[in-house]
């Protein structure tokens, strides 16, 4: 008998080592010794088959990605069959497989989609992953009965494959705008950041001037989700920031020598001219107004504490396994600090080095330019006069409305909303008359004024010129007959 000494946990027991087990333990049985010996005998006629996957780190879309299937037996490979895992474990489908008796490969995808790559026998390369390819895989090995040579022994083993993506877009709005501008009630004022295309979802964060603005998180109901912010303008407290000296001082700056805001006298501009300032010169068609500014002073509703920022974000899951990030900031506007004043929204997400950044600047409207068309008014034409543009970047997106000064406009009504206004064949009677344009936002309001010039329009003479004659040249004919009738008459009495 040979010596050998006791296996470790989980090591086979060849025949020899039967009887030495026996004597030391002095338990065994003849029933037990038989189990054994079967085992030892069953396990040299099937042979042993182990399968191990390395796990896979996370990828980013685009990369490369290897699936590894590590196998060890003592038996003759049959095949090797790579499978995808969906619909939580209940669909396999067969993405590559090779064939050990052929020494063939070949891929069950559709030619169009055909992406892998057999790089050994057991290796399968996924090239420009996509985030479809996120999942489950599993790799499956048969080797040869070792006693029948007709059944095929399998074992298998999984991984799984985390797809990322970075978010492709980010942009930021204003909710709830074009909105009117406000100068003795407080509002709320939010920021949307939204980011699309990140997988998993990414971190989203407010900046203000360069700075983290710390926030209060809160979440978000499915009513205030459906009706923008009304909800949270109802919940919360309406509070702004001090006064800093620079801006007290531009404050300061528009009230008269009483300390009481001028009067501004916009129902009948009137053309100023600065030493050193290009005057504005009055063209045949029409005359351009200098823009009045309305007054930014808040009075009666400004505090003496910062304002409190309010932050929401809601994760939305796309069809491709993207999500849509939109985040909120909510705080109690104040434009006379507010103005221009610069914020960021910056994404972070693991498959971006760094973070992507897009910026607004919170900007009031000024001087609005005014194009009519066409420059040289007639009679009849319809004229169209709009806004083509500001002095500056505004944001929020402004609010247009157009009237009349001391009147009505063409159609009747006492106002018109839009970029745009249209006069749809002017009468002679609007020459002279003067329009006006009232751009606004939640930060500020400006009025511009043109005046309409409108022209005599020679087609239109010429054709009530040419009806005239006409008309006379019947009248004349008509007293022709009427004299030829007379006298004929008379000489036949």
């Amino acid at each position: 008998m040979v010596g050998i000494t006791r296996p470790k946990p989980g090591e086979h027991v060849n025949a020899n080592g039967v009887w030495d087990l026996l004597q030391n333990k002095g338990k065994m049985t003849v029933f037990s010794l038989c189990l054994l010996l079967c085992a030892d005998l069953l396990d040299l006629a099937v042979g042993y088959l182990t399968v191990t996957i390395e796990p896979l780190p996370p990828v980013v879309v685009g990369e490369t990605v290897t699936l590894k299937c590590n196998f060890k037996t003592d038996g003759r490979l049959r095949e090797i069959v790579w499978y995808r895992v969906t619909d939580g474990g209940t669909i396999k489908q067969k993405i590559f497989t090779y064939d050990a008796m052929f020494n063939t490969n070949y891929s069950h995808m559709e030619d169009y989609r055909r992406r892998e790559d057999l790089v050994y026998q057991s290796t399968v390369r996924l090239p420009e992953v996509r985030i479809s390819d996120n999942g489950p895989y599993e790799c499956h090995v048969g080797i040869y009965d070792r006693a029948t040579r007709e059944k095929v022994v399998l074992a298998s083993g999984n991984v799984f494959l985390t797809v990322m993506s970075p978010p492709n877009n980010i942009s930021v709005v204003a909710e709830n705008t074009p909105a009117p501008f406000s100068r003795y009630q407080a509002q709320n004022f939010t920021l949307v950041c939204t980011a699309k295309g990140g997988k998993p979802a990414p971190s989203v964060y407010f900046k203000r001037d360069g700075e983290l603005i710390e926030v209060i998180s809160y979440t978000q109901s499915s009513s205030e989700q459906g009706g923008g912010s009304a909800g949270v303008r109802g919940a919360r407290p309406l509070i702004s920031r001090d006064l800093d000296d620079t801006k007290m001082q531009r404050s300061l700056s528009l009230l008269d020598p009483e300390g009481r805001v001028p009067r501004l006298y916009t129902e009948s501009p009137q053309r100023v001219h600065t030493q050193g300032q290009q005057s504005y010169e009055p063209s045949p068609a029409t005359e351009v107004i200098p823009e009045t500014v309305v007054s930014r002073e808040f009075p009666r509703w400004v505090h003496s504490t910062d304002p409190l920022y309010y932050f929401s974000h809601t994760n939305i899951p796309q069809s491709d396994g993207s999500v849509v990030v939109q985040a909120r900031l909510t705080w109690t506007l104040n434009p006379q600090l507010d103005n221009d004043a610069l914020f960021s929204c910056e994404v972070k997400h693991p498959a971006l080095s760094m973070p992507m950044q897009t910026e607004i600047t919170l900007a009031a409207p000024k001087g609005p330019k005014l194009f009519m068309s066409p420059t040289r008014a007639k009679v009849g034409d319809t004229v169209r006069i709009t806004v083509q543009g500001f002095q500056n970047e505004v944001f929020p997106e402004p609010l247009f409305t157009w009237t009349r000064v001391g009147g009505r406009l063409l159609d009747g009504s006492a106002e018109r909303d839009g970029k745009e206004l249209i006069l749809e064949r002017v009468p002679a009677e609007l020459n002279g008359s003067m329009y006006r344009c009232t751009a606004q936002n939640p930060l500020g309001s400006t009025d511009t004024h043109t005046r309409l010039i409108v022209f005599e329009n020679p087609s239109m003479m010429k054709n009530t010129q040419n009806q005239n004659n006409g008309a006379s040249r019947v009248d004349m004919l008509g007293l022709t007959w009427m004299a030829l009738v007379l006298t004929v008459t008379v000489e036949l009495t």
